[in-house]
């Protein structure tokens, strides 16, 4: 199946995605943050990456951006729970920059995995 890079600065949320896609046999690694995300991707790129558009340092979105400046194509999938701005705000920003699939908290596991295979088509 595929690679998948989560990044999340929550470890529960990470977990969770990690249990729901290895179940559909996918490899799973995870990132806390985008500068991680990004060091692990210089070595790796993932098949598909899933990103959290709310953390400390930089956000999801700026994540995004600076996947793209270094030409790295791989489909994206942001994920929010709101945080102090607009939810739908951010992830409409999200699509915008190139997200195939943008997921507002808590979405269910079905709705994941429509996003990974949106994603991965």
């Amino acid at each position: 199946m595929a690679q998948i890079l989560v990044v999340d600065d929550d470890g529960a949320v990470r977990r969770v995605l990690r249990k729901h896609l290895e179940t559909e046999g996918h490899q799973v690694c995870e990132a806390p943050n985008g500068d991680v995300a990004l060091e692990l991707m210089r070595t790796d790129p993932p098949d598909l990456l899933i990103t959290d558009a709310y953390m400390p340092g930089m956000d999801g979105i700026e994540f995004t951006i600076r996947v793209r400046q270094q030409g790295i194509n791989t489909n994206i999938v942001a994920i929010s729970g709101g945080g102090f701005k607009d939810g739908a705000e951010v992830l409409e920003r999200a699509r915008s920059l190139g997200a195939v699939r943008a997921l507002a908290k808590p979405f269910t596991r079905d709705e994941l995995l429509e996003a990974v295979d949106a994603g991965l088509a």
